[in-house]
């Protein structure tokens, strides 16, 4: 499970008081500052909920990392990190080559000089937040047009984020709308730009069923990796250095082996990417739409990817990290087709509006104030819909997922030169000065990402599905060629821009990021002059969809305020990236008639799927140790096996992946890396007798890494170290 995402800024009314509540297990997912009204302690909680999260920074929550679109948490005071198999793969794919495949070996360093980059990879500890709602709704205006609220929030924005970082060089802010700009929070973290590569397991073990059984119950995959967070010897968080030293954290979570049973309540903490739960019916069949469009795209991509790579080692592992997302937004928008066409999600969602609708009616003020709200929803869909259908080919093409890696890197590089001759406070906020080191990153990260010469045949293999479309659908640089309704036309077009680029050099791409316009211009590179015609229509669609995404955030404004209103504030806040607290039990479920699904699976079950060939294929070694019952006090005392997975009924997405699963005495007991299929639908709306998530044991991570990897270095560091494990360390 993987996801990244962009937080789209809308804005409602400040200020609204959340009244206390008790809240069921599959109400979503709460804010820091909403636990203390969950009665948690009732519930089973055997902790004092108010260390789950302390201003100060000693809560039990910021022992958990943002990984940048992944979770993580530290389990010692060394600031070593434990995280998913697949939210550190693209560490484990960047780092790797024929020569030194990880990705199938897996990856040990046995001291810390071993221990290697993670390249691309960022850690944000969490500091504190606060809200920021009159700051930043102070400087719009009753009769603003939708572009004119847009940009003055952008401005107050930008202003509150460069404020919060004067404190420090490693201090990274943002500023997230809830509830669709109901209320604006600041959040401060502490950045660590050197993140290393610690252990992963091979394959055959981190990525077990692969996408066969990804999103699938019973599980038996050991999602995980470690990885240790570097700073400078003075504690700030800095570029790679050999001579930085690993981060102390002021909390790590404590490891239990006690294990978990059905019934138990645990609890989740993570970063979760986003959800739709208080989207509309018009909202969700737009989206329901788009996804099955989609779903045939994404399945040609990975088509020509697999074909291009079939016999090419290299080129397989350059594009292993693109193709394991592809599979994974696939599964998942499969799972969400099916699952809102089975429970008939529009209607289910029209009859909650009735609802509203009758609520909305009993009032005259509240009829004054929100009579009108669904319909102008459902009119504003249907018009951003001519518009966007317009124009996604415009998006598409510059995106190395759907068009061109090397025109992807150029035009990146386009856009930073234009946009470094502004003003820093005028940029788009991507193009800023603070952003600057990480597109650099980028743009020297793309080399391990694509191949050249397949890169080109995919820029033609993408181009040949445009011929037939109407010539407005089309950009306007393409449309001579394709007019021409010839594939040999479109080869030549293709191959004249890749013969006569110097883009496919990295240092190369990272000279021009520094040059002037001009200079950059006068260079008469094909893929530089493309993308500097494609702006020209991107800036014009860029400029228009800020007005029709603030158009959007002013309608959801009137929307959920209606919904705060009418619940008494007691809902939860749609998922946007921000720190995240869910709950729930161990339990299994029903999917269909006759089907009951336990809630753990067991290293039994692993040796029972093995077929010999990967996604299924079972290490010798791993074997071996089962053979012998070799399991050591990773066996549970019940099962008189190593538990491999566990369900519970908490709330996660894309983003959770990695997030640490607790038992009640906020121990871990579990990595979150998945939901189940029946469950992915939840992003939209939940249905608690299929919603679980999965988790590996964590007795099945320690098992590996000790039984399996002979990692007791790692063990003794977690303070689980004692007999064989100490005799060995030694």
């Amino acid at each position: 499970m993987r996801f990244k995402s962009k937080v789209l800024i809308g804005f409602v009314l400040a200020g609204l008081i959340l009244a206390p509540f008790v809240a069921r297990a599959d109400e979503g997912m709460w804010m820091p500052h909403q636990m203390r009204l969950l009665n948690l302690q009732q519930l089973g909680l055997k902790m004092n909920p108010d260390d789950l999260y302390k201003k100060d920074g000693t809560g039990l929550m910021s022992a958990v990392v943002n990984l940048g679109g992944g979770t993580g948490e530290f389990v010692s005071s060394e600031g070593l990190i434990l995280t998913n198999h697949h939210v550190a793969f693209g560490a484990i794919q960047r780092a790797s080559s024929k020569e030194h495949d990880y990705i199938t070996d897996g990856f040990l360093a046995m001291t810390r000089e071993q221990e290697i980059p993670a390249q691309g990879y960022t850690a944000d500890i969490l500091l504190g937040y606060e809200e920021v709602t009159a700051r930043v709704l102070s400087k719009v205006k009753p009769k603003m047009t939708p572009r004119q609220k847009y940009d003055a929030i952008e401005a107050a924005v930008k202003e509150i984020v460069a404020e919060a970082e004067k404190a420090g060089p490693d201090i990274r802010a943002s500023v997230v709308a809830m509830y669709s700009g109901n209320q604006y929070y600041l959040y401060r973290f502490k950045r660590i730009k050197d993140v290393r590569l610690v252990y992963a397991p091979p394959q055959d073990l981190g990525n077990y069923g692969g996408e066969v059984d990804n999103w699938m119950w019973p599980r038996h995959t050991c999602d995980f990796s470690f990885l240790r967070a570097y700073v400078s010897k003075d504690g700030v968080g800095v570029d790679y250095s050999p001579e930085n030293v690993p981060y102390k954290p002021k909390v790590w979570l404590k490891i239990s082996t006690e294990g978990v049973k059905e019934g138990d309540f645990t609890f989740v903490m993570g970063y979760p990417g986003r959800t739709y739960r208080n989207n509309t019916a018009t909202e969700i069949e737009y989206d329901l739409n788009g996804m099955v469009k989609r779903m045939a795209e994404f399945q040609d991509i990975i088509n020509f990817i697999e074909s291009a790579s079939k016999g090419d080692k290299e080129t397989e592992i350059r594009y292993a990290s693109m193709l394991k997302g592809l599979y994974n937004s696939l599964k998942n928008m499969q799972g969400k087709v099916e699952g809102m066409k089975k429970i008939d999600l529009i209607n289910k969602k029209k009859d909650q509006e009735q609802e509203l609708l009758k609520w909305i009616k009993a009032s005259p003020e509240r009829q004054k104030k929100y009579g009108q709200v669904l319909d102008q929803i459902a009119d504003y869909m249907k018009r951003y819909d001519v518009f966007a259908s317009k124009n996604e080919l415009l998006g598409n093409i510059i995106s190395p997922y759907f068009g061109s890696t090397v025109l992807s890197q150029a035009y990146t590089i386009y856009r930073t030169v234009e946009e470094r001759q502004k003003p820093d406070k005028d940029r788009e906020a991507s193009y800023q000065d603070r952003n600057f080191p990480y597109i650099k990153q980028r743009v020297q990260l793309a080399e391990r990402g694509y191949v050249f010469k397949t890169d080109r045949e995919f820029f033609k293999h993408q181009l040949k599905k445009l011929m037939d479309l109407p010539a407005d659908r089309i950009p306007a640089p393409f449309r001579p060629v394709l007019a021409q309704k010839s594939e040999k036309a479109i080869a030549e077009y293709v191959d004249k821009l890749y013969d006569n680029t110097s883009l496919g050099d990295p240092k190369k791409r990272l000279e021009l990021l520094e040059m002037k316009p001009a200079d950059l211009m006068k260079l008469n590179d094909p893929f530089i002059k493309l993308a500097a015609e494609l702006e020209k229509e991107l800036k014009v669609v860029r400029e228009e969809s800020k007005s029709w995404a603030q158009e959007r955030a002013d309608i959801k404004k009137t929307y959920e305020a209606a919904l705060l209103e009418m619940k008494e504030g007691k809902l939860a806040p749609d998922a946007n990236g921000t720190i995240r607290f869910t709950y729930g039990s161990v339990e299994g479920y029903s999917p269909k008639d006759a089907v009951v699904y336990k809630p753990i699976t067991t290293l039994k079950g692993v040796m029972e799927k093995e077929t010999g060939e990967f996604p299924f294929h079972v290490p010798g070694k791993l074997k071996e140790l089962y053979q012998k019952r070799d399991f050591g006090k990773f066996q549970d005392p019940i099962l008189k096996d190593v538990p491999a997975c566990f369900l519970n009924t908490t709330n996660v997405t894309g983003g959770n992946s990695g997030s640490p699963t607790l038992n009640a005495r906020g121990e871990q007991v579990g990595i979150i890396f998945d939901m189940t299929y029946e469950s992915v639908i939840g992003d939209y709306y939940i249905i608690p007798e299929w919603q679980r998530s999965i988790s590996v044991d964590i007795r099945y991570v320690l098992f590996i890494t000790e039984k399996f990897s002979g990692a007791h270095h790692l063990i003794k560091e977690m303070g689980l170290c004692s007999g064989e494990c100490e005799m060995e360390h030694k």
